[in-house]
């Protein structure tokens, strides 16, 4: 093996425990702790919809600070702080018990989360990029998926333990302290030098970007909806607690592999066309938690939302990159600002709507309708051959 293919590999696995921290657990974590904090602090769906969005408003803002020019040489330790910051929060969250302070803390977790999403891509996708291995960012976005799966198990541990929703918090702090030593160790220099440092051009007014930009905005709405609240579908299900964490594996699970699995089939059949079919794979899944009955909707949600989020995000920034290839950072920050809107705006909607109505189904169909609409928007988007 050689040294360049090495050190490739290295980054790419710190990148998939970055990721597992600060992504899987640090911001999804929520999903399987929180049907514990609504019983036991008498949380209602609205206010669980409130604190996630904190949560997104917390990471807009980061990846919007993030974009700029100050961070230009410091990006390892950023996204070392934003690290460290998820463990610290994540702890805090577990030793706070008003909404108000939930509300404070999952913002300044967002905001650490986005941190290590832009500048730890920065540093793994330049190394990989070196060694001729960009194949290798399906392992960095699995981290994602590996985060979830991670979480369900310590779930899983804790209800055989009988113990309370802010353990789930504090044991996430020390894994995740735990991967914020392994990064640290691994990820020893920061991005490779590309040459290219001259300011973009302004974005090209093309209809097909505008439409990958819209449709990237409600796939937000669409998708955050289950993936906020899976695990109290569940709990209102009467599926029991351990069934809730195998639910949560599931998703992890699915989700682990994902990018490599829809890269491969975008390959075959185009970036636009994978990434509806995408949306519409996901509605099956986010229609079946709610209307399918038993064991079987849950888990067939977990592994269709699991098995298509992670690798949807990722497809959604290649599409708008290929349309605009002169000013990638640019297309960066508005896709994430769409995508950002739509996640803020999906678990308060959500939670307003399941307050009102007793239960997520009439949640869910909304979100299954809003993802329809941007694989659609997504479809209408592709260059039509001549």
């Amino acid at each position: 093996m050689t040294s360049a293919t090495s050190t490739a590999l290295r980054f790419a696995f710190a990148g998939m425990i970055a990721m597992a921290v600060a992504m899987g657990i640090g911001r999804f974590v929520y999903t399987p702790i929180l049907p514990g904090m609504m019983e036991e602090l008498h949380l209602s769906a609205a206010d669980a919809g409130w604190i996630a969005s904190a949560n997104y408003l917390g990471y807009l803002a980061g990846a919007f600070a993030a974009a700029g020019g100050w961070a230009h040489g410091r990006e390892r330790l950023l996204m070392l702080a934003g690290l460290g910051a998820s463990a610290l929060l994540a702890a805090l969250m577990g030793l706070s018990d008003t909404i108000a302070a939930f509300l404070v803390i999952r913002f300044l977790a967002g905001l650490a989360s986005a941190f290590v999403m832009v500048f730890l891509a920065s540093i793994v996708f330049s190394h990989l990029a070196a060694a001729g291995r960009s194949d290798l960012q399906a392992w960095h976005f699995g981290g994602v998926g590996l985060g979830i799966a991670v979480s369900s198990v310590l779930m899983a541990a804790l209800v055989s333990e009988h113990a309370g929703w802010a353990a789930g918090w504090l044991w996430s702090a020390a894994i995740s302290a735990c991967g914020f030593i392994v990064v640290a160790l691994l990820v020893d220099s920061g991005p490779l030098a590309s040459g290219d440092t001259g300011r973009e051009p302004a974005l090209p007014k093309d209809r097909s970007l505008t439409k990958v930009i819209v449709a990237y905005g409600l796939f937000g709405f669409g998708y955050v909806v289950t993936a906020t609240f899976l695990v109290a579908i569940v709990r209102q299900g009467g599926g029991g607690r351990v069934f809730e964490a195998v639910v949560w594996m599931v998703t992890g699970l699915a989700g682990f592999p994902s990018v490599w699995l829809w890269q491969k089939i975008s390959a075959r059949i185009g970036l636009y066309t994978t990434y509806a079919l995408g949306c519409f794979v996901e509605v099956v899944g986010i229609v079946a938690s709610v209307a399918a009955g038993g064991r079987t909707g849950p888990l067939l949600g977990g592994l269709l939302v699991g098995g298509t989020f992670i690798a949807i995000t990722a497809i959604g920034l290649q599409t708008a990159r290929q349309l605009a290839p002169q000013a990638p950072r640019r297309t960066f920050a508005l896709m994430t600002a769409s995508f950002g809107l739509g996640q803020i705006i999906g678990p308060i909607a959500a939670g307003l709507l399941a307050q009102a109505s007793g239960d997520f189904f009439l949640a869910s169909i909304a979100a299954a309708a809003v993802l329809v609409a941007s694989g659609v928007i997504i479809w209408s988007a592709a260059p039509k051959s001549p």
